[in-house]
């Protein structure tokens, strides 16, 4: 099947075709990219690495790094645990040196990457308690796959919203590992991910408690976030919308401290397909091979 069928947008402009996966081929590559879903890209990376080839996988197999743990939230049993180790989890923003050197990278969910950014410059300095954190996220169908089924027809999902995986859900695990290292210490998180009727697009709402009222958050975050070339801090008393970042690599943050109390409710929002999956994956692969880190990654966000 070609490329195009599935795709038709690139109609055109590309005549690639779907080929079945083949090792020995696929290590003729400098660096391979798993979209694959969970559990595939763990049976075919130990070869992969064997023979010299860099990869990046987009699944989850090598974000936790606690294996009981993955095996629990994910439902079987890890095809090699012995590689996890050495996997670098590629949310640039934090790992950027470690990433130009892996052979691996772990490329971050969606609701983690937007999550972890919105908490980080919080609890790198300290300012948030760390035993009542709340994640209250939103996500666009596009977040479940493109997979038929029921639950994300247009007529089951359209104007309707719905939170799910409140008991617990396979990211909490994920963001709470970016957390507490950190902050070098455990993390207390409420995650709950919410289906809106919109095809992409992630909207976090983050809540700390910070007793320090004198510390101005909004100088923090620019500072902290100056030389990043895909976030965005907004002016004060912004509201990040996901349309601003639809079909581009940018995460943008507003935060706002609700009549000057004690808890801070910072605004994430990003692409789910883009910074939150396939934009992340360039965006690590240009670091990894010391290419100029937003190259192919420049696209302005469509409006409307």
């Amino acid at each position: 099947m070609a490329v195009s069928e599935l795709f038709p947008n690139l109609r055109g402009h590309i005549d690639l075709a779907f080929s079945e996966p083949d090792v020995d081929a696929l290590a003729a590559c400098d660096v391979v990219f798993f979209a694959t879903p969970n559990g595939i890209a763990m049976q075919m990376v130990p070869e992969l690495l064997d023979k010299g080839c860099r990869v990046i996988d987009l699944a989850a197999d090598f974000r936790l790094q606690d294996i009981a743990e993955w095996e629990q939230w994910y439902g079987m049993s890890h095809a090699c645990p012995e590689r996890v180790a050495e996997a670098v989890y590629g949310l640039p923003e934090v790992n950027r040196e470690s990433i130009r050197s892996a052979q691996l990278v772990a490329n971050p969910g969606c609701y983690p990457t937007a999550s972890q950014l919105g908490f980080l410059p919080l609890i790198e300095n300290g300012l948030a308690a760390l035993d009542g954190l709340v994640a209250d996220c939103k996500s666009g169908v596009s977040g479940a796959g493109r997979g038929a089924k029921v639950p994300f027809l247009l007529a089951e999902c359209s104007e309707s919203m719905k939170a799910y995986g409140v008991p617990g859900h396979r990211h909490l695990p994920e963001i709470r590992q970016g957390l507490e290292r950190a902050a070098d210490q455990p993390v207390s998180l409420t995650f709950v991910p919410h289906l809106t009727p919109m095809i992409r697009g992630i909207h976090a709402t983050l809540y700390a408690k910070v007793e320090d009222r004198g510390a101005d958050l909004q100088a923090l975050y620019e500072q902290r976030y100056a030389s990043e070339p895909f976030v965005d801090v907004l002016p004060a008393g912004s509201h990040a919308e996901t349309r601003s970042v639809k079909g581009s690599n940018v995460c943008r943050i507003a935060l706002h401290r609700p009549q000057d109390g004690d808890t801070v409710v910072v605004l994430s929002v990003i692409d789910n397909l883009v910074k939150g999956a396939a934009g992340q994956a360039i965006q690590n692969m240009n670091i990894m091979f010391g290419l100029d880190e937003t190259q192919g990654l420049e696209t302005i966000a469509l409006l409307p």
